[in-house]
């Protein structure tokens, strides 16, 4: 199990180098507009640089999960980028939104599998079912609580799911938009 910074900071590097190699998505590190941590377009992503090392591995898998979803997905793409009211009420729309993200960490789990990266299955569980629980929370009360405060160890493990062949395209210019927080 990875624990410290020095051991996230060597699997986001692996992970990062196995993303560029082979699925040609390069990760940049960069200054992200708050109050984003990450950023992707379809081709490309972005992690902001004042990110923790495990912080920083859990948005770049993630986001390689949407990425992944936006090239073989029109319908999940739509998703990605529908601008949701806050607050939301639609319950049909939160329900989309969750299986979105929950079908991202799966891809993300699969992506770190095949980068070698093994040992933190639960952590990033437990981190995907923060976010989820983060954003539903805030599209539904349209109030924006710390992130970390919905953080419950040892939640169910995320369920691999196979990356399907997918050619990359620029869908957008930039997320910064506020369609995801």
């Amino acid at each position: 199990m990875i624990t410290g910074d020095d051991q996230f900071l060597k699997a986001y590097n692996t992970f990062v180098s196995h993303v560029e190699r082979t699925y040609g998505i390069p990760i940049h590190v960069r200054d992200v507009t708050d109050p984003f941590t990450g950023d992707l377009d379809g081709t490309e992503i972005q992690v902001d640089y004042d990110l923790t090392p495990a912080d920083a591995l859990f948005i770049a898998a993630h986001l390689v999960g949407h990425t992944i979803q936006w090239n073989v997905s029109a319908q999940e793409r739509a998703i990605g980028l529908l601008p949701v009211p806050t607050p939301c009420a639609d319950e049909q729309l939160l329900c989309d939104l969750e299986a979105y993200e929950r079908q991202a960490a799966q891809y993300s789990l699969q992506a770190l599998h095949d980068a070698g990266i093994r040992d933190v299955d639960q952590w990033f569980s437990d981190y995907a079912e923060c976010d989820v629980k983060f954003l539903l929370d805030f599209y539904r009360t349209g109030v924006k609580r710390a992130p970390l405060a919905f953080w419950v160890d040892g939640t169910a493990t995320v369920t691999p799911l196979g990356i399907p062949d997918f050619t990359l395209t620029r869908w957008i210019d930039s997320r910064n938009r506020g369609i995801v927080i």
